[in-house]
């Protein structure tokens, strides 16, 4: 009877392909949707404050504010806020300056309403001019020269100051210098902090404010 002799060969290796892990990517549209979240929640947490005056008394708001503004900030660090896009009419939507908030506050006393609070930038000029409007014909202004220092800080002097109702003018004398920095800034809103650790936040107005 015949035998057979088989030869056992072994089995072909296959090697065993691990697929990679997927990654995380951080895109542009990601960034964005991080950045309009977070304004969005900065201007819901500002939006019943009254330009800054009902926080003066709640500091669990302000400090839920700041929280928010400091998250702002963390999404613009890398960003150059010095440029072209600084130059506008920018409006008050809320601050921490006592200065501001009171003259806003106390207006009633002397028989008028403040209207738009206004900072008006002009970075080639060198110009800004900080501006409480007392419709429809008051206005104190102040008027400042401008030096960029770094991709955020910009550094000012004030050089005049008036007081101007429909047909007469105070000049006022100049009274300081300091810096601020936009941390943030994009079409519509930018976020500041300054020299003396106040903070504002405003809006791109819907004119160009002239003297």
């Amino acid at each position: 009877m015949a035998t057979c002799h088989c030869l056992l060969l072994p089995a072909p290796f296959k090697p065993t392909i691990i697929p990679p892990k997927p990654t995380s990517k951080i895109t542009c549209s990601s960034i964005t949707t991080q950045s309009q979240s977070a304004k969005q929640h900065l201007l819901t947490l500002i939006s019943d404050q009254h330009r800054g005056l009902k926080t003066q008394n709640d500091p669990v708001k302000r400090s839920s504010i700041i929280q928010a503004i400091d998250a702002m900030a963390d999404l613009g660090k890398e960003t150059v806020t010095t440029e072209d896009s600084l130059s506008a009419t920018w409006r008050l939507l809320w601050t921490t300056e006592k200065e501001q908030l009171f003259i806003i506050e106390k207006a009633p006393l002397f028989g008028t309403q403040a209207g738009d609070v206004l900072q008006v930038i002009d970075v080639e000029k060198r110009t800004l001019n900080n501006v409480i409007t007392f419709p429809p014909d008051g206005v104190f202004f102040v008027r400042s020269s401008i030096e960029v220092a770094s991709s955020q800080r910009v550094n000012f002097r004030f050089t005049s100051a008036v007081l101007r109702g429909k047909s007469w003018e105070i000049p006022l004398p100049p009274f300081g210098q300091g810096w601020f920095e936009s941390v943030y800034i994009d079409e519509e809103i930018r976020v500041v902090k300054d020299i003396r650790g106040d903070y504002l936040v405003v809006d791109k107005a819907p004119y160009a404010w002239k003297e």
